[in-house]
């Protein structure tokens, strides 16, 4: 199973036993699945980087507070999408939040379906970053396997040379480029140059030169 087949799970840290088990028993109520957890402190030592999902976070809690457990995600890069609730909330605080990559920034009493469509909304946001991240593995797994002249070459036929300019670059004949370029195209499973430039600048690869 890969990590975008994976089933997403929606984490809930709030210090209040009752508020958890409310939004555990809502998203549940959605065929969603959810785990809580009663401090930042406990998530953070049972996070998994590679579970998909979002956090619905308390933003003031005893200990470590909801931002600084963004802070700290952020610096063990775990990119899970982030939706805070508080009952507390100031503009300088979700200002702060939204600016550190939360998806959204929810003020107790909040509507049910306002919630719902903010968790489907970091799941689907979620969703894409892993394919993307699925993508460029995949991208980058390929490109590894190029040969040390073959990995200039395509650097070079992504920057915009044209096989003659490669070819003069390197000192070898423009027909051994081709071949090169021929092996290249087979490796990285590309249709045409259109398709290994879009490969390269997934990975900013041979940027254009002035």
């Amino acid at each position: 199973m890969t990590l975008t087949e994976r089933q997403s799970t929606v984490f809930i840290v709030d210090d209040d036993p009752s508020f958890r088990d409310s939004l555990q028993f809502l998203l549940g109520s959605v065929g969603l699945e959810a785990r809580v957890f009663s401090s930042a402190r406990d998530f953070l030592d049972a996070a998994d980087p590679e579970a998909p999902g979002c956090l619905l976070l308390d933003v003031r809690m005893p200990g470590m507070s909801g931002l600084d457990l963004q802070n700290e995600l952020a610096k063990a890069k775990i990119s899970l999408p982030i939706i805070f609730i508080t009952g507390h909330g100031t503009v300088p605080m979700s200002v702060r939040a939204m600016k550190a990559g939360a998806v959204d920034f929810l003020e107790k009493p909040f509507d049910e379906h306002d919630l719902l469509k903010a968790v489907h909304q970091a799941i689907e946001q979620d969703r894409k970053a892993r394919l993307e991240g699925d993508e460029l593995r995949g991208i980058q797994k390929r490109i590894n396997s190029l040969t040390s002249r073959e990995s200039e070459v395509f650097t070079l036929l992504v920057s915009g040379m044209l096989n003659k300019q490669v070819a003069h670059q390197l000192g070898t004949s423009e027909r051994t480029i081709k071949a090169h370029r021929s092996r290249i195209m087979e490796k990285l499973e590309a249709a045409s140059l259109t398709d290994l430039v879009r490969h390269a600048e997934k990975l900013g690869i041979g940027k254009p030169r002035d």
